[in-house]
């Protein structure tokens, strides 16, 4: 079985003339909603998982909070352009495909709309909007990263920040 979990990045500074989308970081909620998000994945996950994420600064910083608050090398998370810049399903199977099949799980950070339509499209039951610092987990009866094919996921669990008042 392989699992893939989307992790929506946290909330990020406004745009500002003054530095690039790319550069953009997290607010100071972002990174305490990114601490809070990932360790209630730590009460689902027990499995060792890969980290990719976009190189845009408000995903690899989500990405960053995530491995470390679930005992992962943050030195060790994947940088893919193709999350940031091509994100269609084509590019995400691009990315499966390059993986060792001895990997069963991934993680990846990443933007919408794709981080909604990628996940809604792989699975067999859709999958609603997600929202920043959401996470969604598919899992695929498949022993091999080339399996992963479209409306085949099975949707295991999707999390969604609280709301803060």
């Amino acid at each position: 079985m392989k699992k893939i979990i989307f992790v929506r990045h946290a909330r990020a500074e406004e745009y500002s003339s003054s530095f690039s989308d790319f550069e953009r970081s997290l607010t100071t909620n972002g990174k305490k909603t990114s601490e809070k998000m990932a360790l209630k994945l730590l009460e689902k996950e027990k499995d060792k998982l890969l980290f990719i994420t976009s190189p845009a600064f408000r995903a690899y910083e989500t990405a960053v909070i995530f491995a470390r608050t679930m005992g992962s090398d943050p030195d060790m998370i994947l940088l893919r352009n193709e999350i940031y810049t091509k994100a269609t399903l084509n590019s995400f199977a691009a990315i499966f495909d390059e993986l060792n099949d001895d990997i069963n799980g991934v993680i990846m950070f990443g933007h919408n709309p794709s981080f909604t339509e990628i996940p809604d499209r792989l699975s067999k039951s859709g999958c609603d909007f997600l929202p920043k610092t959401g996470i969604v987990c598919l899992t695929f009866l498949t022993s091999t990263w080339k399996g992963i094919m479209r409306e085949r996921g099975n949707l295991e669990y999707f999390l969604k920040p609280e709301k803060s008042a």
